[in-house]
């Protein structure tokens, strides 16, 4: 059985930081590309970083300079390191395996509110 657990969320000011974490099971971690994706309130969801495991990153543009995603392919673990926190930050973060169309996994999600 395949499972992201996803942790760290919360409230934080504006300016502030916060780091998610993501634990992997049930797969061979290391063969997948590791992604953070997030849905804004009334939104739809959007990638916000990506991580394969040779290390290659790639950000979307809003998140370049203050976000930066990790992982551990040897604990099945991914990372999203979010400093400089802004209002506009505000979704439901969710961590993302991708093989293929068929090994796609998702967290449950976590919500991140920034707001002083």
């Amino acid at each position: 059985q395949v499972q992201l657990v996803e942790s760290g969320g919360g409230l934080v000011q504006p300016g502030g930081s916060l780091r998610l974490s993501c634990a992997a099971s049930g797969i061979s971690f290391i063969q997948y590309v590791a992604r953070w994706y997030r849905q804004p309130p009334g939104k739809l969801r959007e990638l916000v970083a990506t991580m394969t495991s040779g290390g290659h990153r790639n950000y979307a543009d809003s998140v370049k300079g203050r976000f930066t995603i990790a992982r551990d392919n040897a604990k099945n673990t991914m990372v999203l390191q979010m400093n400089s926190l802004k209002p506009e930050d505000t979704a439901v973060y969710y961590c993302n395996t991708y093989f293929n169309a068929y090994d796609d996994y998702w967290s449950q999600g976590t919500q991140v509110t920034v707001s002083s």
